[in-house]
């Protein structure tokens, strides 16, 4: 599972920044990849990747300002160039299907793949049996989502070093034993799964936010999460300017991230009024107040490992 930062900008382009798209890399976890937002030129960005277009599952959109969507048609219609033939599901705000309706009439572009657009209200929006995908409406100029994904916990393996200890004979009852069951062997021994089994893994949990100020349904969506994805558009002198704005500082971000005991807080959306060492300026604002933290810069890639 890894985070790759396609965009890390606010409002437009510029040079070092280009406008905001993420992907969670879930190769190993089903073999696809999840984009969260698309901004413009998100698919000359993902040339730079290993990301394959035809391997994007699903797109969740924060929210509809431009430098979240404009890159969507783009993506779309180049996925069917380049052999992708899997089902695409499109998640976000209402007016989502409109846009991609429109664009795709508009522009007579034909997918060869089904797309399914579902305009989100808060809550579960998506569950499977390895994900839950959560999504909470964020304080911002229109509606804007943020969205925590959980991965479910991995079940235990078997322990097969002790039941070989035990003189268990292997057979049909390990599968059995693996899934928690009880079972009578021909001796006449009970055992039962759970003396058998290992502590379950851990699921992991990530929660990226859209733009937003900085408010309690953030620090609801974040809670014990191992990565946190926030915004920080403004330095904290600027805090006055961001309320008005409707974004956050560095500083504002890190307190999100202490208050929902995030293991780790990942910087996003700068503006770009804040150029190479200014950005120093925003990490040490927000390192004040939490510890582990780092500022994404474009095509930055961080590894989520399972917790032991």
């Amino acid at each position: 599972m890894e985070l790759v930062f396609l965009g890390t900008g606010a409002g437009i382009p510029a040079k070092e920044r280009n406008v905001t798209s993420i992907a969670l890399q879930l190769l190993e976890e089903r073999g696809g990849t999840w984009l969260f937002d698309c901004g413009e030129a998100t698919q000359h960005q993902i040339l730079h990747t290993s990301i394959r277009p035809r391997r994007i599952e699903k797109i969740f959109i924060t929210h509809l300002h431009g430098d979240h969507i404009f890159g969507l048609p783009g993506l779309l219609g180049s996925r069917s160039f380049q052999g992708g033939e899997g089902p695409l599901t499109v998640y976000g705000p209402a007016g989502l299907h409109d846009f991609i309706e429109i664009s795709m009439k508009v522009s007579r572009t034909h997918l060869r793949y089904p797309l399914k657009v579902v305009e989100i209200a808060e809550g579960v929006i998506f569950e499977d049996e390895q994900f839950i995908v959560e999504a909470g409406l964020l304080q911002h100029g229109i509606p804007s989502y943020g969205y925590r994904v959980q991965e479910k916990d991995l079940p235990g393996a078997l322990l097969i070093e002790k039941l070989k200890q035990e003189g268990i004979p292997s057979g049909p009852h390990f599968k059995q034993l693996k899934l928690g069951q009880t079972v009578t062997l021909e001796d006449g021994r009970v055992l039962r799964g759970v003396d058998y089994v290992s502590e379950p893994t851990p699921g992991r949990t990530i929660t990226i936010l859209g733009d937003t100020r900085i408010c309690e349904k953030s620090v609801e969506l974040s809670k014990d999460a191992d990565v946190l994805v926030h915004e920080a558009t403004f330095s904290g002198e600027e805090a006055k300017l961001a309320y008005e704005y409707f974004h956050s500082s560095a500083k504002q971000a890190a307190e999100v991230a202490l208050k929902a005991n995030v293991k780790k807080l990942l910087l996003t959306h700068i503006s770009s009024r804040y150029q190479k060492d200014d950005t120093l300026q925003l990490m040490e604002e927000a390192k004040e107040v939490f510890s582990d933290v780092e500022i994404a810069s474009d095509f930055f890639p961080f590894q989520i490992n399972r917790r032991r």
